[in-house]
């Protein structure tokens, strides 16, 4: 595939959308932005609620790929994240489809197989993007969804799609579960730029984290890509541990890869 010069960035107000809006002009991408929320310091950007099926089809009309962050990146009720990331995804798909855009980059989400137990030891055993679903929250269950949309419209209507479970996207690793976690901006920025111009991708899944030294997920698949992680959290480690301490034996965040998403609450 070559290089898309033109790529839609939804959710260019949220914290990953921020850091992506700054840094992929630099790899040659003219971005139109979206989002529901106006997105600071730029006037130009669309807002469009993703529950507008037709508000959705004018951002997508004209671009070459679409970066796709948009939805609630937090819990919610069922209702809320059905209209948004499920229904709103969907309208999305069909923009794509009718547009004849050829290439998504979805947002996926470590919260996947967020009840998957967590290795023990990460320098003996990585968790491959086939381990089964286990999603952790309905957001959880949304990105599960969306992982599944992707390999429908791959399949019936030829549009591309890289899924990527991102980790823990902020500047810095702000606690210890994020030493595991942690997907710095430039990589995040170098990981998309790798699947939006990665040829014959059809629907690929990958996991969204830097080269960081106690991560235990398989990044194989996204340097199959062409993805080079640069940073690595563990140049953060004595800080966050002096804060935060180890994990703690026993707790979600030592458990399964959700962390705290999967404490198990009584049945009502």
């Amino acid at each position: 595939m070559t290089q898309p010069q033109t790529v839609l960035l939804t959710g260019a107000a949220g914290g990953v959308g921020s850091f992506l809006r700054a840094s992929l002009p630099g790899y040659g991408y003219d971005l139109r932005l979206s989002d529901i929320a106006p997105v600071p310091g730029a006037p130009e950007a669309l807002t469009v609620d993703l529950r507008d099926a037709a508000a959705v089809r004018e951002a997508v009309r004209g671009v070459d790929a679409v970066v796709h962050l948009g939805g609630l990146s937090l819990e919610d009720s069922f209702e809320r994240i059905l209209a948004a990331n499920i229904e709103g995804l969907h309208h999305l798909y069909e923009a794509v489809r009718a547009e004849n855009v050829r290439r998504v980059v979805f947002a996926s989400s470590n919260h996947t197989v967020g009840f998957v137990p967590r290795p023990p030891d990460p320098e003996k055993a990585v968790l491959p993007v086939d381990t089964p679903l286990r999603p952790d929250t309905y957001y959880g269950l949304s990105k599960c969804f969306g992982e599944s949309l992707a390999s429908l419209y791959a399949d019936k209507y030829g549009v591309e799609t890289v899924s990527i479970r991102i980790g823990s996207c902020f500047a810095t690793p702000l606690n210890t579960r994020m030493l595991e976690t942690w997907l710095s901006p430039a990589d995040a920025a170098r990981l998309v730029h790798a699947a939006l111009t990665a040829p014959d991708v059809r629907h690929t899944v990958v996991y969204g984290i830097s080269a960081n030294t106690r991560g235990w997920w398989d990044l194989a698949p996204a340097r199959a890509l062409g993805y080079r992680p640069q940073d690595d959290s563990e140049s953060y480690a004595a800080q966050v541990l002096a804060e935060h301490g180890e994990l703690v034996p026993g707790s979600p965040e030592h458990t399964y890869l959700g962390g705290p998403f999967t404490t198990v609450e009584p049945p009502r």
